[in-house]
């Protein structure tokens, strides 16, 4: 690849950023016109030309304009892009998102956060959490048969599961329930549980052996759910984007991937192992579903150790001078509401 002069530098500069704010393929006139250079629309058409040939813009079959190419896009963020940091003031106002919680809901606001400042989607790898351990169990009577067990972990985490049983148990049964089952299996992890329950509750409190075996299999699928998963916010804001409606199939594609999330948890981890902010623009994804999309992430930490990361999903045209201080800004924030909640 043939390094760029200043000329070209600017022309190409000048040309995404047109782009990234129009959604208008450039012609040389305008391009002429805007780039502060006192180059006439012949020149700067032979510019384009060289900058086509080398793969950084191209051509609509339609227009007389260019377009930015995924390498194009790469070459301006990681040479020609100019991010300014976000205000103090802005960041204060962000910061009050996020109040000392519940990690996952510290989690969940960092995804609609995400998602609200940029409009685009929003996601957030919750911390891999390796195996959740019990600190405590509570059960609360609803209606006849129905139940609200309430699991508390030792990461601080709290968990709430509707418990459907075949018949009613007293406040003094449940309470006696929660109870043997804090002294015999606080500090497991249910999956533990799950293998001594079914041999030990015969010499317990056999009576109330389905209340507590409905707890354990309840308790093991929310460790399930919440273990090495992600947050998603805004995936109806791609649907406003232009350059993704327009291609339903493909939409439809991208969707299919929030759904399957394997691949998109691959990506994500991927990010939570380098330093700062990353950006896979296209196909640089490994995911056919983003060939038109970029992905902005940056990983978050809990007392210094690198837990997960957030990111901003959208179209490759975006205003990545806008974006990757949002990114940015969040995961810092994430990470200090994080550390400071333990």
């Amino acid at each position: 690849m043939h390094p760029l002069d200043t000329r070209s530098r600017i022309l190409l500069k000048t040309l995404i950023e047109r782009y990234i704010t129009d959604g208008q393929p450039v012609g040389s006139r305008a391009l002429s016109r805007s780039s502060g250079l006192e180059l006439s629309p012949a020149t700067v058409r032979n510019v384009m030309s060289d900058l086509e040939e080398m793969g950084y813009i191209a051509s609509p079959h339609t227009s007389a304009g260019r377009v930015p190419t995924a390498l194009g896009y790469r070459f301006f963020v990681d040479t020609l892009l100019t991010v300014q940091p976000m205000a103090s003031g802005r960041v204060q106002e962000l910061q009050t998102q996020f109040r000392p919680d519940q990690p996952q809901r510290l989690i969940n606001s960092a995804s609609h956060l995400l998602s609200k400042l940029t409009r685009f989607a929003g996601v957030v790898v919750a911390p891999h959490r390796g195996t959740t351990l019990i600190r405590q169990i509570e059960f609360v009577g609803l209606a006849e048969n129905r139940i609200l067990l309430i699991i508390v972990t030792t990461d601080g985490d709290v968990q709430n599961r509707i418990l459907l049983t075949r018949r009613a148990y007293s406040a003094a049964e449940l309470a006696t329930a929660a109870s043997c089952l804090n002294e015999h299996y606080a500090g497991l992890a249910f999956d533990e549980i799950r293998l001594r329950v079914q041999a030990e509750l015969r010499q317990l409190h056999s009576d109330m052996s389905e209340l507590m075996t409905a707890a354990v299999e309840a308790g093991s699928a929310a460790a399930e759910e919440t273990a090495a998963e992600y947050v998603i916010s805004g995936e109806t804001n791609l649907l406003d984007v232009e350059d993704l409606s327009s291609n339903m199939a493909r939409l439809r594609e991208l969707f299919r991937l929030f759904e399957q999330r394997t691949g998109l948890m691959q990506l994500l981890d991927v990010s939570r192992h380098a330093e700062g902010v990353q950006i896979f623009i296209g196909h640089e994804s490994g995911l056919s579903q983003l060939d038109g999309c970029s992905v902005v992430t940056a990983p978050y930490e809990l007392d210094g150790h690198i837990v997960g990361s957030v990111g901003v999903i959208g179209p490759t045209r975006m205003a990545y001078d806008r974006v990757i201080p949002i990114v940015d800004i969040t995961a810092r924030l994430l990470s200090n509401a994080l550390s400071s909640n333990t």
